[in-house]
């Protein structure tokens, strides 16, 4: 399944506007503001201390904060019990409580979320080698990965927040998680939020992407069209000067005299006068705009 092929629901599952959070003497959101429609799923980017996490706990209803966010239709700050009921929260797949069986964790969703189905659990458990009895010292990492995956799929919730889900994980084991929750959790009727510094690895299931840099949304654009918008092109020797009077977001030098510069909104065909262009990747674009260029 195309990821980025799925259509946009009119409704927004997360809309934000002017939202504020200082902690101390640092402003972790600054005037944000965002629209998360149904049935997508959006990938939240950004350096550490850009206001990812903070924006999560605004949305998820944990800290207080100025400005206004309506999340499935409700304030987080007054509505936040009614709300969970409808939220699933997963952060750091890899840490779980090494003492505990994999029957009791999955007592535990069981008994704090309405909407966790034990059939379901216990369906995607049978095609694994895990067992009610084994304790999560006794599991592999792909095994924890495994466990998590059937406990989140078991759950019917109309938004799903993923914060570095897979942080401390092998590359094998995060591309594990991300093809399964793509493949036998997400339809039309869920909508993931997903932050990570792994941005190679989700770009393919996204089918939406915002940057965040110092509490502001810098970047707010659907998958679809983010190869329309950017291009990155291989400047031929001796054309450099004539590409950057088109102001490119960013350039980088590469051997034998060629640049690779990286352009928003110039036309692909006028571009190609100037070398081989190409749809630039989401981590050179995430690179270039943290780099201060584009705003």
């Amino acid at each position: 399944m195309n990821a980025a092929a799925i259509r946009p629901a009119t409704d927004s599952v997360v809309s934000a506007h002017g939202l504020r959070k200082a902690y101390k003497n640092k402003l972790a959101l600054d005037d944000t503001a965002f629209e998360i429609p149904a049935g997508r799923i959006v990938g939240l980017i950004g350096p550490n201390g850009a206001g990812k996490t903070t924006a999560l706990k605004a949305i998820l209803g944990l800290i207080p904060f100025e400005g206004t966010l309506r999340v499935l239709g409700r304030d987080p700050r007054t509505q936040r019990d009614e709300l969970m009921r409808d939220v699933c929260f997963i952060a750091d797949v890899a840490v779980l409580p090494r003492w505990i069986k994999v029957r009791e964790a999955i007592e535990f969703v069981a008994g704090v979320h309405p909407r966790f189905d034990r059939a379901r659990c216990e369906r995607f458990l049978a095609h694994t080698q895990l067992k009610p009895q084994m304790r999560v010292r006794e599991l592999s990492k792909g095994m924890i990965v495994q466990l998590h995956l059937a406990l989140v799929m078991a759950i019917d919730a109309k938004l799903l927040v993923l914060d570095e889900p897979t942080l401390g994980l092998d590359i094998l084991y995060r591309k594990q998680f991300y093809q399964r929750l793509l493949e036998d959790y997400f339809d039309e009727e869920k909508t993931i939020l997903v932050t990570t510094h792994q941005v190679e690895e989700i770009e393919h299931i996204l089918t939406d992407v915002m940057f965040i840099r110092d509490g502001k949304v810098v970047l707010d654009n659907d998958m679809e069209t983010l190869g329309e918008r950017f291009v990155e092109v291989l400047v031929d020797a001796g054309k450099a000067e004539q590409a950057r009077s088109l102001k490119p977001l960013d350039e980088r030098a590469l051997p034998f005299g060629k640049t690779v510069m990286l352009f928003d909104g110039v036309p692909q065909e006028r571009l190609a006068a100037f070398g081989e262009t190409r749809t630039p990747g989401l981590a050179d674009l995430f690179v270039a705009t943290m780099k201060g260029t584009y705003a």
